[in-house]
């Protein structure tokens, strides 16, 4: 898979699967637009920015944040060839009846508005430009409710419902537009969370993001709105 000269937006670069992703991108020769809601946290995690890796802040849920981000990426690149949604928030432990209306806008802002935020800004330069990649990420845990996780399953099933109506609304328009769907990720705030449990069957960050980089290829030209289970040994 060859990204070389492709600039490819990466929201939530700052956490453990960004900076996977990130890092299999640059790998294969791609620009990165790296965006978290704090530059610090860029900083932090990558260093110095430099031409062949840009940084952006901005709040998610925030639209007019996410638009001049996006049009900050532009002036610099000339375009957007794949946009990486990674950005996303995890809640669990309560039930229906009792999870407070501020879990609930929590979860449908970080894994729900933010996607959307991030397609109205960049889908118009996608078109004008021919065609482009989008990989959202859900999770196995969408498609069926779980108990005390109602609204996180909802959340990403709803990332899955979204994935499918933009791939049959751009699929005519060049741009492919896919979903993953991974199960736990080996993360060392998982290892923490879980101290009993066996990572060893888990998904590994490396591993999900070369499934990411499979759907933002050419070699996925076809595929348009996939929910592609990623679920390691679990």
């Amino acid at each position: 898979m060859d990204f070389q000269d492709r600039t490819v937006v990466i929201t939530g670069a700052a956490g453990n699967l960004g900076r996977a992703v990130a890092g299999a991108f640059a790998r294969r020769g791609a620009r990165l637009a790296l965006v978290a809601r704090e530059r610090e946290q860029l900083a932090q995690a990558y260093g110095e920015e430099h031409e062949r890796m840009l940084f952006a802040s901005a709040d998610l849920t925030q639209l007019a944040e996410v638009e001049a981000a996006v049009h900050a990426t532009l002036q610099r690149c000339g375009r957007i060839d794949v946009l990486c949604n990674l950005a996303g928030a995890f809640r669990m432990g309560t039930t229906v009846h009792e999870t407070t209306d501020a879990d609930w806008n929590l979860l449908f802002d970080a894994n729900m508005k933010s996607m959307l935020h991030m397609a109205r800004a960049i889908v118009p330069a996608m078109i004008a430009a021919g065609g482009g990649k989008i990989v959202n990420v859900a999770a196995s845990s969408a498609g069926r409710g779980l108990a005390r996780m109602g609204a996180y399953c909802a959340s990403k099933d709803t990332v899955i419902r979204i994935t499918e109506s933009m791939a049959a609304e751009l699929r005519e328009k060049g741009i492919n537009v896919n979903c993953v769907l991974p199960s736990i990720i080996d993360t060392p705030e998982n290892r923490a969370a879980m101290p009993n449990a066996d990572p060893s069957h888990w998904v590994d960050p490396d591993a999900l993001a070369d499934t990411i980089l499979f759907l933002a290829s050419d070699a996925a030209r076809a595929i348009h709105g996939a929910a592609l289970p990623v679920v390691g040994l679990s």
